[in-house]
């Protein structure tokens, strides 16, 4: 009797950013139009779920590092803004929203911090375990973010243009897993978006989490941040 083995399904490569120094000031003003946002790469977020029925709306993220701070930018092309959470902590992500993941010590993925950021630069800060396991009563200090938009908030009916946003994470935040990085240290991260309302609803992310439905909290998938001179 013949016995075939099933095909191998090669899995998509983890991606990889180099995260420059930032040659000049950063002002976070939900604007990512300072000088030294010229010089980041790129993440253009992709779409893993055909099944959800939101519109695919283009998100650019950058990142760029200094003494002080982790800076990260989106740019969200969105024709409906929409988000209702006002309150630190309040679930961001049901809202027009980003998101980034930061685990400063790859060797392990037990552990990672979580922040997710609504238009109205609403922070939910939060640690997770074990990705089930979410410790809301843990805040990230000295974290500055801001958001601009382009359109009418919550005025739905009309064509709004997007929005973005700007946030800056000190490094004190991490001491806990890794030193404040020096070029060449690799962390990991992935870098998320929620889009729409119910129920056309979209996530997009950068790196694939291999999910059958939209979970972004696999930190096996998360992809390499190349800290650069």
């Amino acid at each position: 009797m013949l016995c075939l083995a099933a095909p191998l399904v090669a899995q998509p490569a983890i991606p990889r950013y180099e995260v420059k120094r930032a040659s000049s000031p950063i002002v976070i003003d939900g604007k990512p139009d300072d000088k030294a946002w010229a010089a980041a790469g790129r993440i253009e977020l992709i779409f893993p779920w055909d099944a959800q029925t939101g519109a695919k709306q283009k998100t650019i993220a950058r990142l760029l590092w200094d003494d002080d701070n982790l800076y990260v930018s989106y740019e969200c092309e969105d024709t409906d803004i929409v988000a209702f959470y006002t309150e630190h902590d309040d679930p961001t992500y049901r809202d027009d929203a980003v998101e980034i993941f930061i685990n400063p010590m790859p060797s392990q993925t037990g552990i990672y911090y979580g922040l997710e950021m609504n238009v109205r630069a609403v922070l939910y800060d939060y640690v997770m375990y074990q990705s089930n396991h979410l410790f809301k009563q843990f805040d990230l200090k000295g974290v500055h973010l801001a958001t601009f938009i382009e359109g009418t908030l919550n005025m739905r009916g009309d064509t709004d243009k997007g929005w973005s946003l700007e946030v800056a994470i000190p490094w004190s935040n991490f001491d806990g897993l890794a030193p404040r990085p020096t070029p060449g240290t690799v962390w990991s991260a992935n870098i998320n978006r929620w889009d729409g309302v119910e129920p056309n609803r979209r996530m997009s992310n950068w790196s694939d989490p291999l999910q059958p439905t939209p979970n972004p909290h696999v930190p096996a998938r998360f992809g390499q941040l190349v800290f650069a001179q």
